[in-house]
């Protein structure tokens, strides 16, 4: 890990001529953006700032460039693999209050939003309209951050990601320059794809302040069903006979026997305590009857139980925030853990085979080791539980998060499907990539040659 550089502390007094009191160098405030739900060691910045519009990032970019100060952008916290730890110092640039949601253009079924709007703020927004905004990570992150990130989720499967969503950026460069990536039409042959460089770039290339996404019409039928298996292979079987039967499942999301006990533990719930699916349903009241009777004879044949239905809109809520619990969920089988979480993601003909084998895996761990994914699009998480304390215990778990990913590279899979590389998958970008990393590297320093944007993330200079 990076040295941290020396923080020049005359640049505190440009940035509170700036921003007021909207700069803090509070111990409390510092620690809390040092550190996300990795198993990363804590890493605080040397300040905080909290600008609210793109003016003032792009002053606070001006100022620290002057001083060499490094800049972390800041969504929530909720990253996975330390895109927001201060492992070089500087100062975190918390875009939390700017959360206007600038436009929305129902016709157009698109939005415009500032950076900290968070994607259940933008759905509360938008409720009236009869659109919604689909890509759900689980945690209410912001859609700054999940452009950097280029998350997912459970609705990726009939969605997408935020590859697909996002239409076009206003992005601050090293250099103080505000650009605009795109503009709002369907499609474009405008020069280089500027948007999806940016999308997925961790707040290394530049520190996103608007995000354009497409908006989808709210369904006029919704069903979810959750199903029980008698293996985690006919979990995984029926799902891939499911989209190659081309049913156009909208969530499906498999949870290990292990996932589902940890669940019942924690949400107080009674479902069975095997390899089950949880499954969602858009379009009319027909289509969702015919999708789910097709997929019911699917999951039967491989040796699915009944399904057990939820239909209110309430019900299938508190479903879903089930699932979007589990990972806090299973951190309570081991009482003081913290987790290594793998986002392996493979071609879905070879997911069952990968799933089964990381199974033997698990079997042979010393510690629980849940597993649950959002396995429509071939992606699936391991939690592995470790005792921060423990050196075996963190071998061990990396040991095994490494023949996963080597598993899935075999498989023509990626080391990570939504978390990103941040500080802890680096070394797998190189063994999937090889000499497209140099090129990474490139572009790094093109954009940021004096390495102030989230320096150590990624690629390292």
């Amino acid at each position: 890990m990076n040295k941290p550089r020396e923080f020049d502390h005359t640049v505190l007094t440009e940035l509170q001529a700036l921003l007021g009191d909207r700069v803090t160098t509070s111990a409390g405030i510092r620690e809390h953006h040092g550190k996300d739900e990795s198993y990363l060691p804590y890493a605080p910045p040397d300040a905080v700032v909290f600008p609210l519009s793109t003016e003032e990032v792009r002053d606070i970019v001006n100022i620290c460039r002057r001083h060499q100060v490094p800049m972390i952008p800041y969504g929530v916290g909720t990253s996975l693999e330390g895109h927001i730890l201060a492992i070089q110092g500087g100062v975190c640039v918390d875009m939390g209050r700017m959360n206007q949601v600038l436009a929305v253009h129902e016709e157009d079924m698109d939005a415009v939003v500032q950076a900290g709007v968070t994607r259940k703020q933008l759905n509360e927004f938008i409720k009236h309209t009869g659109l919604f905004f689909p890509i759900d990570p689980g945690a209410d992150a912001t859609l700054g951050g999940m452009t950097a990130t280029r998350a997912s989720g459970t609705n990726a499967v009939r969605y997408g990601t935020m590859r697909e969503t996002v239409m076009s950026l206003k992005v601050v460069l090293a250099d103080g320059r505000i650009i605009q990536t795109a503009r709002r039409a369907k499609k474009s042959s405008a020069g280089y794809d500027l948007t999806r460089l940016f999308v997925g770039s961790e707040g290394t290339l530049g520190i996103i302040t608007e995000v354009t996404v497409k908006l989808h019409p709210v369904q006029a039928a919704m069903s979810a069903a959750v199903c029980a298996f008698s293996s985690v292979k006919g979990a995984a079987d029926t799902v891939i006979q499911t989209l190659q039967s081309g049913v156009p499942i909208a969530r499906s999301e498999l949870l290990c026997a292990t996932t589902m006990a940890a669940l019942n533990r924690h949400n107080k719930t009674s479902h069975r305590e095997m390899p089950t699916l949880l499954l969602e349903f858009h379009g009319t009241e027909a289509g969702v009857i015919e999708q789910a009777e097709m997929v019911q004879e699917i999951a039967r044949e491989n040796g699915g139980l009944d399904f057990q239905w939820a239909t209110k809109p309430e019900e299938r809520t508190k479903l879903w925030e089930a699932r979007h619990n589990a990972y806090f969920a299973c951190l309570q089988l081991k009482a003081g853990s913290r987790a290594i979480s793998t986002d392996v993601c493979v071609p879905i003909s070879r997911l069952a085979e990968c799933i089964v084998e990381t199974t033997k895996d698990i079997e042979k761990a010393s510690m629980p080791i849940p597993l649950f994914g959002h396995v429509g699009d071939g992606n699936f998480h391991l939690v592995i539980l470790i005792d921060p304390a423990s050196r075996k215990d963190m071998e061990e778990a990396k040991a095994i998060n490494l023949r996963v990913v080597k598993r899935a590279l075999a498989m023509e899979g990626t080391c990570t499907g939504e978390h990103g590389i941040g500080i802890g998958k680096q070394a797998y970008l190189q063994e999937e990539l090889g000499d497209a990393v140099d090129l990474m590297r490139d572009i790094k320093r093109s954009f940021d040659p004096e390495n102030l944007f989230n320096p150590g993330k990624v690629v390292r200079l």
